[in-house]
């Protein structure tokens, strides 16, 4: 059967499944508005063929001077446009990858290392502190950038390691794999947001190059020899990060640092006010921080007590 034939067949199962799913023109993903969905392609077809020719698919992905950048193969993007009607304008994330985070956390919080092992995180983490406050002082700005450098490292490799712990077993992570992941992306999101508001020199990329290929490497193994360890050090590492954003909040306050409005894509991404400022900003980042470092603990302490992770429920959405 050509493939033409199987599409012909398919044709309407995928269109009443994309119907009910919601994800047809309407009213879309909580009021965000889908125009467009990219066009389903099955099997594989020649490109150079009579029919086809070389030309270029319907709807082209074009860059902003115009450019096409997309092939025959090339999947023209979703239109998505916000409940005021406005156009959705990152590809970095989506409307519902968006969410208001809970504040209320208690940032004051301290896991008080109990036995060898946690003694270990804890002054591994203490000893890492020195060179990085001798370097950065008071400059918070590159000091959150190289931060969430190395922030999103641990929840990427411990997600991907426990998605081959997974597929190697032919078992459920129980949710994990997710919530590491998550965390990952958050990180990631914070540093999106700081590097709208300053640019790193070329010294200070140079050093995020070597960092985090270290700490890549070291955090890696950590985890393969003992993900317990590995969970713990990242726990205090957040509470370290927490520290930081509480240091970078009372500079604020203090009119040691330009209070400057938000940037748009932290006022979409944590969906704040149109009048949010860079405070409102960092007080968000640390509440996010905040979570990371329960999450982190949380896991270490279900190790300890000789459990795996896939046994207790995976906080998934926790920020």
């Amino acid at each position: 059967m050509s493939s033409r034939s199987i599409y012909r067949t398919l044709r309407p199962v995928l269109s009443s499944s994309v119907l009910s799913s919601g994800l047809g023109t309407g009213h879309g993903i909580n009021g965000h508005v889908i125009s467009h969905l990219p066009t389903i392609r099955f099997l594989s077809s020649d490109t150079s063929s009579s029919a086809t020719g070389n030309r270029l698919p319907e709807n082209p992905v074009r860059t902003a001077d115009g450019k096409v950048i997309s092939t025959y193969w090339g999947i023209p993007p979703t239109k998505i446009t916000k409940p005021d009607g406005s156009a959705w304008k990152w590809n970095c994330f989506q409307p519902w990858d968006s969410y208001k985070p809970d504040v209320s956390i208690d940032v004051t919080k301290h896991h008080k290392p109990a036995n060898f092992t946690d003694k270990f995180a804890y002054w591994t983490v203490q000893s890492l502190k020195i060179p990085v406050q001798l370097f950065f002082q008071r400059k918070h700005m590159c000091h959150a950038m190289l931060l969430e450098t190395v922030a999103a490292v641990p929840g990427m490799v411990g997600g991907m390691l426990l998605h081959l712990k997974s597929l190697r077993r032919f078992e459920h992570s129980g949710g994990w794999i997710k919530a590491l992941l998550e965390e990952a992306e958050n990180e990631r999101m914070h540093l999106m947001t700081f590097i709208e508001l300053s640019q790193p020199k070329w010294y200070e990329r140079a050093i995020v190059f070597a960092v985090q290929g270290v700490f890549f490497n070291a955090y890696f193994l950590s985890y393969v020899v003992s993900p317990k360890l590995a969970h713990r050090i990242t726990g205090y590492l957040e509470e370290e990060a927490v520290n930081s954003y509480t240091e970078f909040l009372n500079d604020i306050d203090a009119g040691k640092f330009e209070n400057s409005p938000a940037p748009a894509i932290a006022i979409d991404y944590w969906r704040l006010p149109k009048d949010a400022t860079l405070r409102d900003v960092v007080f968000v980042i640390r509440a996010d921080e905040a979570h990371h470092r329960d999450i982190n603990h949380y896991a270490s302490d279900i190790q300890f007590q000789g459990r795996e992770l896939k046994e207790a429920p995976a906080p998934i959405g926790y920020h």
